[in-house]
């Protein structure tokens, strides 16, 4: 299995709860296919660099996840269809990366102060 990296924005018009319930199908999309969702950032509601079509603004949404290739084609293939998202880009992770993503995690941890 490979590491992946999906960014997707859902349309403006969902409530947040509407919002939450399209990631959630999404990350199910993933475990259909026989991945494995690693986490799920909803970075909530911003507005787009550019308008897309008569889109302004959407939810924001970013997965990462393990899947085969065949998988990862699949979900980008299924969310180029979906009605609610906008737009979406998939980026496979290498180990670089994956290591660098790692450590900036472990800096931003705060340290435990020994009393």
């Amino acid at each position: 299995m490979r590491e992946y990296e999906i960014t997707y924005i859902l349309r403006s018009g969902l409530e947040d709860s509407e919002a939450e319930e399209r990631a959630n199908a999404i990350a199910e999309i993933v475990r259909g296919q026989g991945g494995q969702v690693g986490s799920i950032e909803k970075m909530g509601k911003k507005r787009l660099a550019y308008e897309v079509g008569s889109a302004k603004d959407g939810f924001y949404v970013a997965m990462r996840f393990s899947a085969e290739p065949a998988a990862a084609k699949e979900l980008e293939r299924q969310l180029k269809l979906h009605e609610d998202v906008v737009r979406e880009l998939l980026v496979r992770l290498d180990r670089q990366a994956i290591a660098q993503m790692a450590m900036a995690a472990q800096a931003s941890e705060p340290e435990v102060a020994e009393s």
